[in-house]
């Protein structure tokens, strides 16, 4: 489910039983920047894929923060090089701010880092 909260606003939630609770949400901020927060699994990435596309097709997002993002699977590592993929599709620049180290494990042992954080 995405919900908009307001203005340039999105949240992505999904809710899943067994281990818990997962969350996971993408906020539009201000000047071309946005923030991911939550946990980057299967069950969550889905709903996060459609507001980050959004974002970036808009021109709202040319920067993702992903400071707030407290676990993540290889789900996680592909909804990001998805979002590079539509970004560089649209001719849109979009870079990531504050890769938690979970996630450059997965894209380094993927040979993908690179993608992730460009030399």
């Amino acid at each position: 489910m995405i919900e908009k909260r307001s203005p340039g606003h999105f949240a992505g939630r999904n809710r899943y039983s067994g281990s818990g609770q997962q969350d996971a949400s993408f906020e539009v901020l201000e000047g071309g920047r946005a923030r991911v927060t939550g946990t980057l699994h299967f069950s969550t990435v889905s709903a996060l894929l459609t507001a980050g596309v959004d974002a970036i097709d808009g021109g709202q997002a040319t920067v993702i923060d992903l400071a707030g993002v407290t676990a993540s699977d290889s789900s996680g590592l592909a909804l990001l090089i998805e979002w590079l993929s539509v970004a560089k599709f649209n001719a849109k620049e979009l870079r990531y701010e504050n890769i938690p180290s979970q996630l450059q494990q997965l894209a380094r042992l993927s040979e993908v880092e690179e993608l992730l954080v460009p030399g």
